[in-house]
């Protein structure tokens, strides 16, 4: 597969004698696999091709394969530095990253604003999910790095939110559209982030202010203790594209969503309004268990699993496709950043 853009005039740095490329015969196109059009692979065509200065030279190029494609897999560049993946990002997007706040897991920063994916054990897998859909500005691009590929499992699975709303019945899409999802979340009870985790701070004016700015309400319960409560959107829809998307975390963070054991320790240790993490209909009422289970089958359905590469850097529309993360064996470091943030206006 080739798709032909206009020549260039500075191809990046090549580890060769210089030679005169087309922007076509500089990288290659493909899917991992027949008729599994997520994602879309970019390969070099020839060895040393500098990723940063070739996607400089081709914004539209990436612009157009990722509102086409969603997902994009750069594979054989070597991105394998958090620097070299920041210059990525940056040339990539408007430049403007975005600060984790707001927390629901635990990570670090190894860079401005590049951060670890999510620091949980490595026996434990992630839900799928688009980053901030419970944030009132999200990233429209995240981006994913591999420097690190696990010994075992590891993959970070992706699936087509477009696909997921098609999947859940329309009577459910429905109710959640008119309700929206309301999030509850405790912090300082002893289980999950403490509220100066999630906030990125120790002052309590801070955190209010950030509440008050962003449509949260907030109780503190007493000394460091702190509820939290938002209603958001359900479904929302791309700005570029103008399409419908299933967008929220109301089954990631729903407790029936949790592995077992850890779901079954936290009902026995509190009452269902003080969990770490909940979620309901907009107007308080609970999720039925049978749609909870609606939904995540049809994120199963539409998961795409590929093995990480080492210097693999994975782009993806953030509003178009969820992400997750497997169980691993051995050492594994991947780094995020977030990028081209939208703000939803209907709050």
């Amino acid at each position: 597969m080739s798709i032909q853009k206009p020549s260039i005039k500075t191809l990046g740095s090549i580890n060769r004698k210089s030679i005169n490329l087309s922007s076509a015969e500089l990288v290659k196109v493909d899917f991992l696999q027949p008729r599994q059009l997520l994602p879309l692979v970019i390969q070099p065509t020839v060895d040393g091709l500098n990723l940063i200065a070739w996607a400089q030279n081709h914004s539209e190029f990436i612009e157009e394969n990722l509102l086409k494609y969603r997902a994009l897999l750069f594979r054989k560049f070597h991105i394998n530095t958090p620097e070299l993946f920041n210059q990525f990002v940056n040339v990539t997007s408007s430049g403007e990253l975005l600060e984790y706040r707001d927390r629901s897991s635990p990570r670090h920063e190894v860079g401005d604003k590049i951060y670890t994916s999510t620091d949980y054990p490595a026996e434990q897998s992630i839900f799928l999910h688009n980053e901030g859909t419970y944030w009132l500005t999200w990233p429209l691009k995240i981006y994913f790095g591999c420097l690190i590929a696990a010994q075992q499992g590891g993959e970070t699975p992706i699936a087509d939110c477009r696909n997921i709303f098609q999947r859940i019945r329309p009577q459910i899409r429905e109710k959640f559209i008119e309700k929206k999802v309301l999030y509850v979340r405790n912090y300082n009870d002893g289980f999950g982030l403490t509220w100066q985790t999630v906030f990125q701070t120790r002052d309590k004016a801070v955190v209010e202010e950030y509440c008050h700015r962003n449509g949260i309400e907030f109780e503190w319960k007493d000394c460091e203790r702190l509820r939290t409560l938002q209603v958001r959107q359900a479904v929302a829809q791309h700005p570029k594209t103008g399409e419908l998307f299933w967008f929220n975390h109301a089954t990631f963070f729903h407790v029936s969503t949790l592995e077992p054991t850890l779901r079954d320790a936290l009902l026995a240790e509190f009452k269902e309004e003080d969990l770490p993490n909940n979620t309901y209909y907009g107007d308080g009422s609970p999720i039925e268990p049978e749609v909870l289970e609606e939904l995540r089958v049809a994120y199963q359905q539409e998961t795409v699993l590929f093995p990480w590469q080492e210097g693999d850097l994975l782009m993806l529309d953030n509003m178009s496709v969820a992400h997750g993360r497997s169980p691993f064996v051995g050492s594994r470091k991947i780094v995020v950043g977030m990028a081209d943030p939208f703000t939803n206006s209907v709050f």
